[in-house]
């Protein structure tokens, strides 16, 4: 590997981490305003996490609230699981640029591509609950602010990836059919 690309590595692995930490931060900040408004403290619905406000939504009927703050927090979970796969990648140092086709990032790929296909069918039945809550009256903070909003890219972004790990699994299957001739 060239200079260049190590620094490139290490820059990568750094941000990995600061995003890491940031969204394990919010999956851990979702949770546990969750359990609290729920067992603790119910009028504190109105200042959950980052402005949202869901005292509407906890106002109506506690079982909504739970179930949209269980899809917020898998969301949440999963994303950081996402970045974990990423920092750890890079921490293992299993990511050789000299030969890229191995069993490790082919099983990397595919584990990010299924996370991203399930981030993005959680994001979308999110989203639709999301609306059938707002089609009952109940006033309701935006996808966006809910980080339920993307589900098509995140689907897009699964699809695209199995793809390339499809595409990883062959280079898995020639480089040791070269490994097997020299």
């Amino acid at each position: 590997m060239t200079k260049q690309s190590t620094i490139f590595l290490k820059v990568l692995y750094v941000v990995s981490w600061i995003i890491f930490i940031g969204l394990c931060i919010e999956a851990g900040v979702i949770i546990f305003n969750a359990i609290f408004t729920l067992v603790i403290k119910p009028e504190s619905a109105n200042i959950y996490w980052q402005e949202i406000d869901l005292s509407g939504l906890h106002a109506f009927d506690a079982g909504y609230f739970l179930t949209e703050t269980v899809l917020m927090s898998i969301v949440a979970v999963m994303q950081a699981f996402l970045f974990y796969l990423i920092v750890k990648i890079l921490h293992d140092k299993k990511l050789n640029l000299a030969q890229p086709f191995n069993k490790e990032i082919e099983r990397f790929i595919a584990n990010m591509a299924y996370l991203s296909i399930g981030i993005g069918i959680f994001c979308y039945w999110g989203a639709n609950y999301t609306k059938w809550l707002i089609s009952k009256g109940i006033a309701m903070p935006d996808l966006q602010t809910l980080r339920l909003g993307g589900a098509d890219v995140w689907l897009f972004m699964g699809i695209t990836l199995l793809v390339i790990a499809q595409v990883f699994k062959r280079g898995v299957e020639i480089q040791k059919e070269n490994d097997l001739t020299i």
